[in-house]
């Protein structure tokens, strides 16, 4: 009778180690391939081939910057966008095979520290190599920041650029509190301290400060706008630098942008400006790890059901109170 009640545990047990040997052989071979353990690549990013090479060893390589720029874990691997394109940039740096590289942008902007850190990143991948920033659908705010910081800007005539601009939001429930009977109570060490309280009106003083705080921000993001397209820092407050967002062909009009095309025309721009007309063009895309992989798993485990009460409209963005964003006002919901 034991030995028939011990069985299924066993069995259960060795499954178990079966599926978690499989699962290191997984990771292992998605994160370094296939072949000897002496010859396993210290590479973050594998490369896919988009475009073959012609007698040449020389690459050129694509890394893509998708979607809301923030310091939060919301990439696939789990990691920070802002971490995970500083290490694509060290990689695209270090290998000697890379003559150029390709930002594929499209993204609507985000968190104001996020976006300076990669503008900083990539200067110092620029000072190396030549970065052609393509902007697809759309890349505005700090995803534009972001672009000043390349060698070359890209986008066709469609795509959405621009809205050089600073905002900083909250929500006040004021009157919906004395509606239905609650009221706020707050102790505090300062007159500033619950300064972005929605339960009361914010003071003059207040408000001055706040708009001080975006101002700073915005003549910091000017600057750069005005010192890498080379115009005037007052023409451009006087005129586009007001928040708007612009199509390719008006970017291109207004100087934002220095070409209009399509990916391809990208790709050879980029293999111009590396000399390297034969070059290969690769993708590059984030190695599986069993790290990340148990992370997913833990994630899964610790995420519960619940109930969101979202009232934003589909394809909006939530923004957290006292931060400062680059979004153009359309995404600022």
């Amino acid at each position: 009778m034991k030995k028939n009640g011990c069985l299924p545990l066993v069995l259960f047990a060795a499954l178990g180690l079966s599926l978690f040997g499989n699962l290191i052989f997984i990771a292992v071979l998605g994160s370094h391939g296939a072949g000897p353990a002496k010859v396993i690549s210290k590479k973050k990013f594998a490369e896919t081939n988009i475009a073959p090479a012609h007698d040449s060893t020389d690459k050129i390589a694509v890394i893509d910057l998708n979607g809301l720029i923030s310091y939060g874990r919301n990439t696939a691997s789990g990691d920070s966008m802002v971490d995970a394109l500083k290490d694509a940039f060290a990689q695209a740096a270090e290998d000697p095979q890379v003559k150029g590289i390709v930002l594929s942008v499209d993204s609507p902007g985000g968190e104001v520290t996020a976006g300076d850190t990669i503008y900083h990143a990539l200067g110092k991948l620029n000072a190396k190599k030549p970065v052609v920033i393509f902007i697809n659908s759309i890349g505005t705010s700090a995803a534009y920041y972001i672009a000043c910081g390349g060698s070359w800007i890209m986008c066709s005539d469609t795509s959405f650029t621009g809205s050089i601009g600073v905002i900083i939001s909250t929500l006040n429930y004021k009157e919906l509190f004395g509606k239905i009977g609650l009221q706020s109570v707050i102790f505090k060490s300062g007159k500033f301290k619950d300064a972005l309280n929605g339960a009361r009106d914010l003071t003059e003083e207040e408000k001055s400060y706040f708009q001080g705080l975006v101002m700073q921000t915005y003549d910091r993001f000017l600057g750069i706008v005005a010192r890498s397209r080379h115009l005037d820092p007052k023409m451009l407050q006087a005129g586009i630098a007001d928040g708007r967002v612009l199509s390719g062909k008006d970017a291109y009009a207004a100087k934002l942008v220095d070409q209009l095309g399509y990916i391809e025309d990208a790709y050879e721009k980029a293999r111009t400006l590396g000399k390297a007309p034969g070059a290969e063009i690769v993708r590059y895309e984030r190695r599986r790890s069993l790290g990340r992989l148990l992370r997913f798993f833990e994630d899964s485990e610790k995420s519960d059901l619940h109930l969101d009460l979202n009232l934003q409209p589909a394809g909006s963005i939530r923004l957290e109170s006292g931060r400062l964003y680059l979004l153009p006002s359309f995404y600022a919901l």
